[in-house]
């Protein structure tokens, strides 16, 4: 058998190209109308623009010109007001201190007799001498109550034992004198701070110093710990 024959193309006609000019118009139409769009949105906008840039300068012209003022950084971060001083509880402290810190207490049966006068609390076993003798507890600060008046001696120490502690501080240094002193000066502050370091309950135990640390002149002090635990460890 032969091949089936496949139909011939129909035959262009009038009414193809009439449709075809119609399509084309309408694309045209389309393209003209979508740029006429485009043209008035951009028209908008400048015109927004131009309004604005107007505005502006009408401000400026309004308000005459403009300069930024100069940053004096005010901003300042919120302090926390300082606590009032305690004035009255420290002049009840001083005043206790004075009637505690006896100048009449019996100091010489507490103190041990070697080849210097020490002191150490009872509960305290005799190595606490031996490790205050030898500088095993390192010097945090001291006070020099030399050439004082006895109130003036008296006063001084118990404010200096008390901020000690309030540091933490476990090992100072309290510097009497050796000689009599000038004339006009109490003679024995050497023997009164022995008396009212015996007397204070912030003091554990105490010798004195060594040649290079002051001599007949100071005494080492070993204080109380603010914890108790501390204390029992280092005693």
């Amino acid at each position: 058998m032969s091949p089936p024959r496949s139909k011939p193309a129909a035959p262009t006609t009038l009414n193809d190209f009439a449709d075809l000019k119609k399509a084309l118009r309408s694309a045209a139409r389309e393209a003209a109308a979508r740029a006429e769009a485009e043209k008035a949105a951009r028209a908008e906008r400048e015109k927004a623009q131009q309004q604005r840039a107007n505005e502006k300068v009408l401000f400026q012209q309004s308000v005459g010109p403009v300069h930024r003022l100069p940053d004096k950084n005010l901003a300042q971060a919120r302090r926390t007001p300082p606590e009032p001083l305690p004035q009255h509880r420290q002049k009840d402290e001083q005043a206790v201190l004075v009637e505690s810190l006896s100048d009449e207490f019996d100091v010489e049966t507490l103190l041990e007799t070697d080849e210097s006068l020490a002191f150490r609390r009872p509960e305290l076993g005799p190595d606490v001498l031996r490790k205050l003798r030898r500088g095993v507890w390192a010097l945090q600060g001291q006070v020099d109550l030399h050439g004082l008046r006895s109130e003036e001696a008296r006063l001084a120490l118990g404010r200096f034992l008390r901020d000690a502690q309030v540091r933490g501080w476990r090992c100072v240094r309290v510097v009497h004198g050796k000689g009599l002193g000038s004339p006009g000066r109490v003679p024995v502050i050497k023997d009164k701070v022995k008396r009212w370091l015996v007397q204070s309950d912030r003091v554990l135990a105490f010798v004195q110093a060594r040649g290079d640390e002051g001599g007949a002149g100071a005494l080492v002090v070993l204080l109380q710990s603010t914890s108790t635990s501390t204390q029992a460890q280092e005693a």
